[in-house]
């Protein structure tokens, strides 16, 4: 199994939470519908027009969260549009509450996710290959954001694996350095020195593909277990996971594996 590996970063980040009846809220990580979106606008394709291209049956996704990241709520001075004429300012703004990643300085700091991509077996796509040629060369057909088109990103630290080893384990603990698939786990290793890392441990249910229609209906979801900062999760998992070697450094992957389908 071939990987494409790169970094996203940037000074400031925001994915919205789709089901939360306050649209300030933003997940900690890019749910893998952001992610194929980001992928999408990268190698040039049409809007809502990539959703079965990218799927999860075509495309597998893993997300790591390298640069230590927070959250923290924000007002923004929103324009008040009661109509048309508004637009000029004249009926003054409005205070709006909104919560942005950053990294632990919002000075000094910047968000830092490292995403992984490998075609499934037997797709017939080669987006991995035609991913990394593009990014190589430079020739992104649109500037990748993160969550909000203001919020800019650059990708960074491109590399290409091949022949990654794949590990089955049984309920053996296991350094895992990307967000996890939270049906894999069994238990996670407290450590009573290590006892404060526990504090940047999330649980998250993120949207994974959307339904081939052009309507952003949502399909599937995924399930996963992070860390906002950058260690690796020490957990008992029974499934595969995936060794990514340098000469100083083993990282140790998931893919996120849809938890189930929610429409036909």
């Amino acid at each position: 199994m071939d990987v494409l590996s790169f970094d996203i970063c940037g000074k400031f980040a925001h994915f919205r939470k789709f089901h939360a009846n306050n649209t300030a809220l933003s997940y900690s990580i890019p749910p893998r519908t952001t992610i194929i979106g980001i992928i999408a606008g990268i190698m040039g394709r049409e809007k809502n027009s990539y959703y079965e291209e990218f799927s999860s049956e075509n495309m597998r996704i893993g997300i790591r969260v390298v640069s230590d990241i927070r959250k923290s709520f924000h007002r923004l001075n929103y324009l008040m549009i009661k109509s048309k004429d508004d637009f000029t300012g004249k009926n003054g703004r409005v205070q709006t509450p909104f919560e942005v990643i950053t990294g632990n300085s919002i000075r000094e700091g910047k968000v830092v996710y490292r995403v992984f991509i490998s075609d499934q077996e037997g797709s017939k796509s080669k987006n991995t290959e035609n991913l990394q040629e593009i990014l190589i060369n430079q020739k992104s057909s649109y500037n990748a954001s993160l969550g909000l088109a203001n919020f800019n990103a650059s990708i960074e630290n491109v590399k290409f694996w091949q022949k990654v080893n794949t590990i089955q384990v049984n309920n053996e603990f296991v350094n895992i350095h990307s967000a996890c698939n939270s049906a894999d786990v069994s238990e996670l290793e407290f450590l009573e020195e290590a006892a404060f890392k526990f504090n940047f441990v999330e649980e998250e249910l993120l949207p994974a593909d959307f339904k081939a229609n052009n309507d952003r209906e949502l399909k599937a979801m995924n399930r996963v277990l992070y860390t906002t900062r950058n260690f690796p999760l020490r957990v008992k998992l029974k499934g595969t996971y995936h060794e990514l070697k340098e000469e100083n450094e083993i990282q140790r992957i998931q893919f996120l594996e849809n938890v189930g389908i929610l429409t036909q």
